[in-house]
């Protein structure tokens, strides 16, 4: 499915008070794509995803997912497309503390009342490197295995497009890699498409495309 971001802002406040998060952003996200988009905290690389995402709401401009203004209906048709068809991936790891991993990978399903296909959850916790730690808490894995548990959530219900906000934030570099060339390895495999927002140089250039954001505007970085 392609995703077109048209003429995107996102305006806070009015008059002095007035700041512009994102200034007439645009870009085609085509199936498969591997998007980075890189940028200094506060330049409005996170508000872009939200906004991309259906998360937030734009002040103007449009996002259409196929022919769909994912931004032009109800908010509760709004919440089932993005359970359904995206994966969120956040910095902060946001497992349920008194939930197993299992059960915090399968719960975006429970939320839809779908069946857990046990196959494809051992097939994702295997390529995660987590089929013997499905048991365990949260506070009973590593930083890095409760971000593989995030994203084994974030694929459970095979959604078309991964959104990933600073993925390795909160890990030292080795976890941090390890994660990095874990979902990579995933996204080629069950031909996902990516997008990664990051601060870090080394994870943006793993990206087939490339997008820099500095003070609310974008740009595609030229291949080398």
């Amino acid at each position: 499915m392609e995703i077109q971001v048209k003429d995107i802002s996102k305006i806070y406040g009015s008059n002095e008070s007035k700041v512009i998060a994102l200034n007439h952003a645009s870009l085609t996200i085509s199936e498969g794509d591997f998007i980075s988009i890189m940028g200094p905290s506060g330049s409005g690389k996170s508000t872009l995803l939200h906004i991309v995402s259906g998360l937030d709401q734009p002040s103007m401009g449009s996002v259409l997912y196929g022919d769909t203004d994912i931004h032009n209906g109800e908010d509760k048709k709004l919440s089932a497309f993005r359970r359904q068809k995206i994966g969120f991936i956040f910095q902060q790891f946001n497992l349920l503390p008194v939930l197993t991993a299992r059960e915090n990978i399968i719960m975006p399903l429970l939320l839809d009342k779908k069946k857990v296909e046990e196959g494809y959850l051992q097939e994702l916790t295997s390529l995660l490197g987590l089929e013997k730690r499905l048991s365990h808490l949260p506070h009973e894995l590593s930083g890095g295995q409760q971000q593989r548990a995030a994203i084994a959530r974030a694929l459970i219900a095979k959604p078309d497009i991964i959104f990933a906000d600073e993925p390795t934030g909160n890990l030292d570099s080795k976890s941090g890699g390890e994660v990095m060339r874990m979902l990579c390895d995933i996204r080629k495999k069950m031909n996902k498409t990516l997008v990664i927002i990051t601060h870090d140089p080394h994870i943006a250039e793993m990206a087939d495309r490339r997008f820099t954001i500095i003070d609310g505007e974008l740009s595609e970085v030229s291949a080398q």
